[in-house]
Order: C-alpha cells, then structure tokens, then sequence
C-alpha cells in the first residue's frame, strides 16, 4: 500500500502531480502544516520528521522530502518516462538533477524569495549560476535530460510555479514551464489538490 501525506497548496502538490504521471494506486492522506505565514500547525499523523510535506509511507517504509520521494517512486515504477531505471543511459544524469534541485535550485531559489542573494554574496552567485546552467540546459533541449520529460521537470516547474517572483524571466524558462504545465496529469494533479 502507497500512502501520500499531502497538503494542499505545497510542496506535496508537485508529488500528486508526479503520481498521476505514473497512474499510481495511492492513498493521499490529508495533513495539516504549519505554513510560512504563521498558520496551520503540526499533524501528529504526519510521519515527517519535521511535520512537513511531502513523506510517503510504502510497505512500512516512510520516505520524506521531494527529491527523496521523487526518485523512491520513479524506482517503483521502472517503466514510465517520469524516471530513469538503473542501467539507463540517463540515469547518471536523472539522479544529478534530483540532487541539484534539492541541493542548489530551491536553496538559491529561497535566498532569492527572501532577498539574500545580491550579487557578489554567496548565495548571489549560487543563484547567478544556477539561472546559467539552466538557462544554458534549456536553451539546448526541450527537458532537463533532453527531449524526453522526466520527474526532474516536475521539480523544475513546480519551483517556477510557487516561487515565479523569485525566478527570472526568460524565454527558455517559461517555454519549459508552458510545456510541463499543458501536461493531462497537472490537471488532473491540481483537481485533487483542490477537492
């Protein structure tokens, strides 16, 4: 059994998304969590260590935080285009994206959101050669790993989309947003997320 802890309107969206991409039998669980403006508060049966989203449950097993949950049901589901089964030519590729948006894109992102990246700080830099890399992957090829969509998009997107402010604007950024936002399962993601 496959159980999402899942708040609406947070990070745990872009998990619903990714598992109506795989058309996974799941059960979304419904938690509350405290928010950044100071609402909400903390589920005792949420299994997140920290009483955040996402964390998955699965056979006994909890899983938590996105690039974690992401690769954990990508595995589960070798045979859809969202991941990258071990052997796969991409694979290298797949997992470095999972670790970069956990470890550079949404860091920089949120110093960013929170005014501490100007330029020549550190996290200035991070952010200038995070919006490089993918400015230049993206200018090069319609998804992260080519021309073929995987769960790295998801991330990608769903940093665009509640973090758009903190994000810049470029061609190559929107036109990738647009392209993973005209996906079926968004929608289908975004109607259960609003239910």
């Amino acid at each position: 059994m496959l159980t999402l802890f899942h708040a609406p309107r947070s990070r745990s969206s872009r998990i619903l998304w990714l598992l109506e991409e795989l058309g996974a039998d799941c059960e979304v669980r419904r938690v509350s969590i405290r928010r950044m403006d100071g609402s909400g508060e903390r589920d005792p049966g949420n299994p997140h260590p920290a009483g955040q989203v996402p964390a998955i449950l699965h056979d006994g097993a909890v899983v938590s935080e996105s690039s974690a949950v992401v690769l954990y049901l990508t595995d589960l589901f070798p045979g859809s285009e969202m991941g990258r089964a071990i052997g796969h030519p991409e694979r290298a590729a797949y997992l470095t994206w999972l670790a970069y948006y956990a470890g550079v894109i949404e860091p920089a992102v949120t110093a960013h959101f929170l005014d501490a990246a100007k330029p020549g700080t550190p996290f200035g830099r991070l952010y200038e050669e995070m919006v490089d890399r993918l400015s230049t992957t993206l200018s090069q090829q319609d998804y992260l790993l080519g021309p073929t969509v995987s769960a790295a998009d998801i991330l990608l997107a769903s940093v665009m989309q509640w973090a758009a402010s903190a994000m810049p604007d470029l061609d190559v950024l929107r036109a990738h947003l647009d392209r993973m936002q005209a996906r079926p399962a968004l929608a289908r993601a975004m109607a259960r997320d609003d239910a």
